[in-house]
């Protein structure tokens, strides 16, 4: 798991419209006096709807994951896919021994170089599929996406104590580089 590239937008602008609700004037504010709004705020519980302004805080990065990650990212839809390496367009191209993580035994890239071999000679559509649906869980891939502290405070009150090491590292990652995260969605948690 690698996470690059990240930034942050709207973390400010986020804060102070997080008092919208209560101004008149909302070219006239406290910022001290949002912050302590957008506390209370942020840390709500998840689905109560008071931590919605925590969506304008936007999160961009570059995630590098396993084939395993990645379907289970997808079915969590915390995340928008900015663009992402591809297997159906790279996978007789890729330098398949960087690709797997140190969990994909030896034995199953060599069996996949031979049938990377295999499809680049032949071109077949037959060979092409048995590369394409032999490739291990421990395949990695890099993708640029886009989210927001709301999703990310849900996904990483779920993930937190995945039994995968991946996500593990995802929350502490975020947990330590977010500014301001723990404070604006109270997030406390213990690893178990």
């Amino acid at each position: 798991m690698k996470i690059e590239k990240l930034k942050i937008y709207d973390l400010k602008e986020s804060i102070i419209a997080s008092g919208y609700p209560m101004m008149t004037d909302t070219n006239e504010y406290d910022f001290i006096k949002k912050f302590r709004t957008a506390r209370k705020l942020g840390s709500t519980q998840k689905g109560e709807g008071h931590d919605q302004f925590l969506t304008g805080i936007r999160v961009n990065f570059d995630l590098t994951f396993t084939n395993k990650e990645w379907v289970e990212l997808e079915r969590y839809r915390f995340v928008e896919f900015v663009s992402s390496q591809s297997t159906m367009h790279r996978i007789a191209n890729f330098n398949l021994k960087n690709q797997y993580n140190e969990y994909v035994d030896f034995r199953m890239i060599d069996i996949m170089e031979e049938l990377k071999k295999q499809y680049n000679i032949t071109k077949s559509k037959e060979d092409y599929l048995k590369l394409l649906y032999s490739n291990p869980s421990g395949f990695e891939l890099t993708a640029r996406l886009t989210t927001n502290y709301r999703a990310l405070k849900n996904v990483i009150t779920q993930r937190y104590n995945h039994r995968l090491p991946n996500w593990r590292d995802f929350c502490d990652y975020m947990l330590s580089n977010l500014p301001y995260f723990r404070e604006l969605t109270g997030i406390e948690l213990e690893r178990k």
